[in-house]
């Protein structure tokens, strides 16, 4: 027997898959380093990543960027998956990955009308919309009561509401069930309404 055989027989090859496999299974391909695989898991989740990632960030470069990030991450550790809901898993990569590329690049985005020679004048740069509604959540009276929040309940009222997760993501990012979910959700409103009032 050559070398060349030796080590043809101790790789394995990665599974097959095709637009019919799972998540799950194009996940354990990916694992098994299927660039096959990332690519239909991409295909297959990529636009909708990318619409929820837009509806969070005005700058298509940096949700580019998160997406590219998301794929890469997923591609490094899709043996850590242990699966659950590969969408909802999927997510808590992405919205992480816009989250880090927002405050590395600040988010940013160019006010319409303005002529591509006047981009670097400063009153051109805006801040987006997002910015200015968590900027008036951590400084304004919302901030102050989320503060006053336990940290369990805090981490809930960030997760759904400021990063718009589902209660299944939200679960899944915060490492509880999603009945605790729920109930510290219900709980932290109940006393955010008391500290607003």
């Amino acid at each position: 027997m050559g070398s060349f055989d030796f080590w043809r027989r101790r790789a394995p090859e990665p599974p097959r898959v095709s637009a019919d496999s799972t998540d799950a299974e194009l996940l354990a391909a990916v694992a098994a380093r299927s660039t096959a695989a990332l690519r239909l898991l991409h295909r297959r989740h990529a636009p909708w990543l990318r619409a929820r990632l837009a509806r969070r960030c005005a700058d298509p470069d940096v949700v580019d960027d998160a997406l590219q990030e998301t794929f890469l991450a997923v591609w490094r550790s899709a043996g850590r998956f242990d699966g659950g809901n590969a969408a909802g898993w999927l997510w808590t990569i992405a919205v992480r990955r816009l989250v880090s590329a927002l405050r590395g690049r600040g988010s940013r985005w160019i006010g319409s009308g303005v002529e591509p020679g006047d981009l670097t004048r400063p009153e051109h740069v805006v801040g987006s919309a997002e910015d200015a509604v968590l900027r008036g959540v951590e400084h304004g009276d919302l901030g102050s009561a989320l503060n006053r929040l336990s940290p369990e309940l805090r981490a809930v009222i960030e997760a759904t509401v400021l990063d718009g997760l589902t209660t299944k993501e939200a679960a899944r990012l915060l490492g509880i069930p999603e009945g605790t979910v729920k109930s510290r959700a219900t709980r932290a409103r109940a006393r955010l309404r008391e500290e607003l009032s």
